[in-house]
């Protein structure tokens, strides 16, 4: 064999190598994409940056794969680099919030809306189940893969809630409680002592409970209940039936809609909202149910002069036993986010759903 035929060779095998490298590691580090979403939303409070950051997780974790010695498992080792990713991103970063969280109900509810809030608020996204393999029974079933995820965890309530907390207690708070990790393995990600760990989990739990509104009486996946309140919420909104959605609210229902910065609290303020605000269309909506923060939500469209309906609302509810006690309201979802509903920008021209 020539010299450059021999060269030829090596090169072959050399490649032949590094293609069998890099389907080893697709094969292996691919299972975990979904938790390691979840785990950088409840980090980011953003979808997008979420998904940014799983990138560059993956992209890390390929350049050093070549030293991956088996000390700790293949998992560990990929939340090491994630967290540490969301930790460096978070240094130049705002928390993100819910109008709920940065001032005061709102009042009168008939008073001129805001076109939208400060331009320096970053606001709290919602994660679409779709894209953690989570389900709350209104859909397919759940990735069984995703163990690191739950419906707890992914709530809208807590994720805010977690976004109070300093970059490193939420990061320790969500290793310990969500993902188990001991104190000591937490500290030797953080580069500090047990004692601090636990130290910084302590305080963060008393946060957490002081700012994380409490929701007793959740109604659970598998309650027939929860379909009928979603379905009767859709079916109020496309009628604008107040009294239908009076009685679906809960005394102490909260209402807010992101990026307007105000926000309601109570059901006759909420309800006359809605009849000022909201229903004073001459067009109205057409609700979609779906899923989201492993809650039940409805993406609602708006017709044009044409009839094309618009996406231009994305609700995700908090049901109790006592009804709903909470509706968050993203406005003008981005055509990315649709996608991870697995929803158009745009459907035909309506067919109304009967009054339930």
């Amino acid at each position: 064999m020539t010299r450059g035929a021999t060269q030829t060779a090596r090169r072959t095998k050399a490649m032949d190598r590094a293609d069998d490298t890099r389907e080893e590691f697709g094969r292996l580090t691919d299972p975990y994409r979904r938790e390691l979403l979840a785990h950088c939303y409840r980090m980011l409070g953003s979808v997008h940056d979420a998904e940014d950051l799983v990138q560059e997780t993956y992209l890390r974790a390929w350049r050093s794969y070549g030293g991956f010695e088996g000390r700790a498992s293949l998992r560990t080792w990929l939340y090491r680099i994630a967290t540490n990713a969301c930790l460096t991103a978070l240094e130049n970063r705002d928390r993100r919030a819910l109008p709920s969280g940065l001032a005061a109900a709102s009042e009168p509810p008939d008073a001129p809306l805001d076109p939208a809030g400060p331009t320096e608020t970053a606001w709290l996204e919602p994660m679409p189940d779709a894209l953690v393999g989570l389900s709350i029974g209104l859909g397919a079933p759940a990735d069984p893969a995703a163990l690191a995820i739950s419906r707890q965890t992914m709530r809208l309530a807590w994720v805010a809630a977690l976004q109070l907390l300093p970059p490193r207690q939420r990061a320790a708070l969500i290793l310990h409680d969500v993902l188990a990790w001991r104190a000591h393995e937490i500290a030797d990600l953080l580069g500090t002592t047990t004692a601090a760990v636990n130290s910084a989990l302590q305080r963060a739990r008393a946060q957490l409970q002081q700012d994380a509104p409490t929701e007793d009486g959740l109604v659970e996946p598998d309650d027939p209940k929860l379909r009928s309140v979603l379905d009767r919420y859709a079916a109020a909104f496309e009628h604008a039936d107040l009294a239908a959605l009076l009685r679906l609210l809960r005394e102490d229902v909260v209402v807010e809609m992101p990026p307007r910065p105000g926000w309601y609290a109570g059901r006759e303020a909420c309800v006359r909202f809605f009849e000022v605000q909201v229903f004073n269309r001459d067009r109205g909506f057409v609700m979609v149910p779906t899923e989201a923060n492993g809650q039940p939500a409805v993406l609602g469209y708006m017709p044009d002069e044409h009839g094309i309906l618009h996406a231009h609302i994305i609700q995700v509810l908090t049901v109790t036993d006592s009804g709903i006690s909470r509706v968050t309201a993203f406005l003008d979802p981005e055509p990315s986010l649709l996608a991870g509903f697995g929803l158009p920008v745009t459907l035909p021209a309506p067919t109304p759903r009967a009054p339930q």
